[in-house]
């Protein structure tokens, strides 16, 4: 079995080792480049938590270290994806649409899953109903976003539906069965209340992202994918902390 020294090794190796092609690209960051700053600043950020999150994963209980898991795959494929879009952008100062929509659609299901495992973590009753409403919501809300922004319909028709699959989500956990089950802990449920108000408040960011890149009558990159990289920023590394610091506490009172 691995012990911690030679996990950590491991993981920063993969790291290091998939970071490589990135120093050896033909166009680099300018300083004047604040898009490209923010972009390389999230990638590395991504990478730092990962290797936090699976650390950390390994001093919870045993009960505690699939949502530890679940908080570092979330913030390793972010750093993947985080590492395509930055040189993406820096050699053609586009938007990375594609790449940004993928990681989307991967890690965003993955958060919405870690509401249904710290409420399992807790021995709380909650039917797989209320899984697959937080799953749906979200692909509604990415798909529709994609749609928009890719130009396959309208940008006003894929907000709308963005909205409609974010409301989803909202109704489920501040509302829906999911939020009466987070009531059965202490621990779980003031993590609970703060993830939720991460996606209330945080992923609010998003659509304003969309709102004053894409909808105020031309497109404008820049302001799109700065606040864009400030979102994930904020709602995958936050997330994941909040997972952490209930895993912790709730631990330490079982030891």
């Amino acid at each position: 079995m691995l012990n911690k020294t030679s996990l950590f090794g491991i993981i920063a190796a993969t790291i290091a080792f998939i970071a490589v092609p990135a120093f050896a690209a033909d166009t680099f960051l300018g300083g004047e480049d604040f898009v490209g700053i923010t972009f390389w600043i999230v990638s590395i950020a991504m990478w730092a938590s990962t290797i936090f999150f699976f650390y950390e994963g390994m001093r919870v209980s045993a009960k505690w270290r699939t949502s530890m898991v679940v908080a570092g795959l979330i913030t390793f494929i972010a750093a993947v994806h985080y590492m395509y879009m930055r040189d993406f952008w820096v050699a053609t100062g586009e938007s990375p649409t594609v790449y940004r929509y993928i990681d989307w659609v991967l890690t965003v299901p993955l958060q919405m899953v870690e509401f249904f495992l710290i409420l399992v973590a807790a021995g709380a009753a909650v039917s797989g109903g209320a899984f697959w409403r937080l799953l749906v919501g979200t692909l509604v809300m990415i798909v529709g976003g994609y749609l928009g922004e890719a130009g396959y319909i309208s940008v006003l028709l894929g907000f709308i539906i963005g909205m409609i699959g974010w409301a989803v989500i909202i109704w489920e956990i501040f509302r829906g069965e999911a939020s009466q089950a987070a009531t059965t802990k202490e621990s779980v449920t003031s993590a609970f209340n703060a993830m939720r108000l991460i996606v209330l408040v945080g992923w609010a960011i998003y659509p304003l992202g969309y709102v004053f890149g894409l909808m105020m009558g031309s497109v404008d990159a820049d302001t799109l994918n700065w606040i864009y990289n400030l979102a994930d920023f904020i709602n995958k590394i936050l997330f994941g902390l909040v997972i952490w610091a209930a895993a912790t506490k709730d631990s330490a009172a079982e030891a």
